[in-house]
């Protein structure tokens, strides 16, 4: 028996070393989804918007209960993992660390678990900037829970069915919407309309994750002195806008050229927007 309880575990019918049977029989963030995650851009060696990532995994930490993460420690791991890949997608996964069995978590503070993880860049073929990116409606309506509205938590199920919905290489994206028919946001993304000289974002108090590249998007529009306002908003709007864009810390912003049969404009300042999310900010 480990010390964890654990009387018998295989991965994959072979018998586990000591190492990954105290992850596998005790992580809560493996066993419940308890825990956070953020997904980040590295570039020339630097965490694109790094700050902001942080603020944001502390902020999603202590909306689930958890202590602040150290961030030092985190940064030690992205500077060695930028020194030696300087061009890839980093993910920081943080779990509530190990428990007993049952949904209780531990008493007395126990240390959160933090992996750092580098993946090559996903490879988007090279006219989506041009041409922009055909966006599909999804079928499945994302559940309400206030609690967790905006936490990128490590649960994922309703985006991962929701990206089930479609193999057509021809569709990046779809677009998910809640048990009212308000749209939230993509599988991957957040979502922003363009009507006029304004833009507007789905209110996600309800559901849905708010990404960094979000804020980052409202406050490239008010600089600019361009209305930009978070709302409740229909799928008519959304069918009815002049543009649609998507963004997260990896696509950085796509413009949507279809989507339910419309065609969109891409918007004059596509260009200028991207360029500044390349930017460490």
């Amino acid at each position: 028996m480990s010390a964890d309880g654990t009387l018998f575990l295989r991965i994959d019918g072979v018998d586990a070393d000591p190492a990954a049977a105290a992850v596998a029989g005790s992580d809560r963030g493996l066993n419940y989804g308890d825990g956070v995650f953020r997904t980040v851009r590295v570039h020339g060696g630097q965490i694109t918007a790094w700050v902001r990532h942080a603020q944001k995994l502390a902020s999603d930490l202590a909306r689930l209960g958890l202590a602040r993460p150290d961030l030092a420690r985190i940064e030690g791991d992205l500077v060695q993992l930028g020194a030696h890949h300087p061009e890839c997608v980093a993910r920081i996964t943080v779990t509530a660390g190990a428990s007993a069995r049952g949904y209780r978590r531990a008493d007395g503070g126990v240390p959160l678990t933090t992996i750092v993880r580098a993946t090559a860049l996903p490879e988007w073929p090279d006219h989506i900037a041009r041409r922009g990116i055909e966006l599909r409606l999804c079928s499945l309506r994302l559940a309400d829970q206030p609690v967790l509205a905006g936490v990128k938590h490590l649960n994922r199920l309703e985006q991962v069915l929701a990206r089930a919905e479609w193999d057509d290489p021809r569709i990046s994206e779809g677009l998910t919407l809640d048990v009212a028919g308000h749209a939230i946001c993509g599988t991957m993304s957040n979502l922003f309309i363009v009507e006029g000289g304004r833009l507007a974002t789905p209110d996600l108090a309800r559901c849905g994750v708010e990404g960094v590249q979000r804020g980052r998007i409202l406050d490239w529009a008010r600089a600019r002195a361009m209305p930009a306002t978070v709302e409740p908003l229909s799928l008519d709007r959304v069918c009815s806008a002049d543009g649609l864009v998507l963004c997260n810390s990896v696509i950085g912003a796509w413009w949507v050229n279809r989507f339910e049969g419309r065609r969109y404009a891409r918007p004059a300042w596509h260009a200028e927007l991207a360029a500044e999310l390349d930017r460490d900010g």
